[in-house]
């Protein structure tokens, strides 16, 4: 009896070990671990890792929420599962910019482990872009090549990127995989510069180049070229502006030439970037049809501001070659930008004012008044083979602190404003003015007629000064000398000499003796004491005073001897 107690026990002892775990397993579930979402266009896909060892029936539940959403929810299609992933394609969101969480537990019976909650995502950038669908047919020296954008017709995450899409096509010869080429096609395209009767294999995937997404490629696709055709299609197409009108040519070689007609027709280029067939949309070129030269000419009127695809086929009776490689038109690029007409003006003494203008030829020009323009303007003294280069919006502008009686010379070209494309008109004939003197200018000139005019009054004294000494010298003036002149300081004299319609008289007393007195009025006339006083002036003057008195004397003797008469 007891030894089968004690065999019971053992047994109970040893069998414990398989009992406990699984008695644990249902009150200590680890949560998952490393739990990640991926995207493909519209495929979401939860996967995780295990935490610990197995466990038998086992399964993992997910839920969900989004800004906004108080509570979280049931992930559709991620409940009770068994295997570490599961898809959740079924969600629906309102926007794929949305940040969602996501959170994940293990479950067996009624125990279930912590939550192990997923990074937050943003479907759209999380998202990847998906292989696209490749349709391909052939012709003699191209593949049309027919793709079908990433995800399905009703996608929710590409939605409002269908036409953004560009497509990276990778081509190469059957027989040779190491000579690839890459090209950037449109949804429906031709691959050109290929060879008849040669097998082609080709892989796409698409682009996204604004978010900067690249998908995976789709399956490699073959197609072999067919037999070359009959007649050769046009190449090397070429549009050019001229004037008011548009020129397109081409290239052709054939044998038999008298019968042969050409065709050209335009397509908005932006049709190819939305999928489907559009090859009923083609028009035609006036001008363009049944021509039977190498070259059409057509009114640029046809042509609004955009893109397009221009192609030409030949033709021979009822024999028609495959349309040329599309030639991408831009009329923008074709836009004939004139040179502006400048004016040039001094404004003040030291600044030169530019004005800018359209020619005549542009106002008609619509490529002129519709875009954009800036102005490069090229400086310089007409000197100086050293240039200053200026962009200007403004048409009208000013080049200040010049240097004054210099001449300028300035010439401007127009640039289309663009990020696109550079275009620019040429340069426009060259202005050249010279600057008014500066206020220094003024200056000097004022310093220099003070100056002249000093020195005009200097060299007039001088010459006086000059003409006065040699006429001292070579004609001496008749007047006495002072020595002469103070003799005749007393006023009888001096009235004598200079009265000269005057006569003095001189009461003379003739005494003959004490008692009587004999008046005797004498007259002399003053001009000839004074032709006798100038001759005797003239011989000596030094004696005139002792002649004078002798004179006087022999007078009064002269009267005394003829008193007794």
């Amino acid at each position: 009896m007891l030894a089968l107690l004690g065999v019971a026990t053992l047994m109970l002892v040893a069998g414990a070990p398989w009992v406990l775990p699984e008695a644990a397993e249902g009150t200590n579930l680890k949560p998952p671990e490393n739990g990640e979402v991926s995207i493909i266009d519209d495929s979401f896909t939860l996967k995780w890792n295990r935490s610990g060892g197995y466990f038998k029936n086992v399964t993992f539940s997910a839920e969900y929420q989004i800004p906004g959403m108080g509570n979280w929810r049931k992930l559709l299609g991620c409940q009770y599962v068994t295997r570490t992933e599961c898809s959740f394609s079924s969600l629906h969101l309102r926007s794929v910019y949305e940040n969602i969480k996501l959170r994940i537990r293990a479950e067996k019976g009624n125990s279930t482990s912590q939550w192990h909650e997923v990074p937050p995502f943003v479907p759209f950038k999380k998202a990847q872009i998906g292989p696209p669908d490749v349709r391909l047919k052939a012709e003699d020296k191209a593949i049309i090549v027919n793709i079908s954008p990433p995800g399905t017709k009703d996608s929710t995450m590409w939605a409002m990127d269908q036409v953004n899409f560009l497509y990276s096509l990778v081509i190469w010869e059957n027989s040779s995989s190491l000579e690839e080429r890459t090209e950037s096609v449109y949804s429906r395209d031709k691959i050109y510069r290929l060879s008849p009767e040669t097998t082609y294999c080709l892989k796409v995937r698409a682009e996204l180049r604004s978010s900067r997404k690249f998908g995976v490629y789709s399956p490699v696709s073959c197609i072999t070229t067919t037999v070359e055709h009959k007649l050769p299609s046009p190449e090397n197409i070429e549009i050019s502006a001229e004037n008011q009108i548009y020129v397109l040519k081409w290239d052709y070689t054939f044998e038999n030439m008298t019968d042969m007609t050409f065709q050209a027709q335009w397509l908005h280029a932006f049709l190819k970037k939305i999928p489907g067939d559009h090859s009923d949309k083609w028009k035609q070129i006036p001008n363009c049809e049944n021509v039977r030269t190498t070259r059409c000419v057509f009114p640029q009127s046809v042509f609004s501001k955009g893109i397009y695809s221009i192609r030409v086929r030949a033709a021979d009776g009822n024999t028609t070659s495959l349309w040329s490689e599309e030639k991408k038109f831009n009329t923008e690029m074709q836009t004939v930008i004139f040179p502006p007409v400048i004016h040039v003006k001094f404004i003040g003494e030291d600044s030169l004012r530019v004005s800018i203008g359209a020619p005549e030829e542009s106002e008609n020009k619509s490529g002129y008044q519709l875009y954009p323009l800036i102005y490069e303007v090229v400086f310089r003294e007409n000197t100086s083979n050293a240039e200053r280069r200026v962009l200007e919006k403004r048409t009208d502008f000013t080049f200040p602190n010049l240097k004054p009686l210099t001449v300028y010379c300035v010439k401007a070209r127009a640039l289309v404003e663009s990020n696109r494309w550079n275009k620019s008109s040429v340069f426009s004939d060259t202005v050249c003015e010279e600057t008014k003197p500066g206020n220094t200018s003024k200056a000097w000139l004022i310093a220099g007629i003070c100056t002249a005019v000093f020195s005009i009054v200097v060299v007039i004294y001088v010459v006086k000064a000059l003409l006065r000494c040699v006429s001292y010298v070579f004609f001496p003036s008749s007047k006495p000398p002072s020595t002469i002149d103070e003799c005749f300081s007393e006023k009888p004299l001096r009235n004598l000499l200079l009265s000269t319609s005057e006569e003095q008289t001189e009461r003379c007393f003739i005494i003959e003796n004490t008692s009587t007195v004999t008046t005797i009025e004498e007259t002399d006339q003053i001009g000839e004491d004074y032709k006798k006083y100038s001759s005797q002036t003239s011989r000596d003057s030094g004696n005139y005073s002792n002649e004078d008195e002798n004179s006087g004397s022999k007078i009064s003797e002269g009267l005394l001897q003829e008193e007794p008469v």
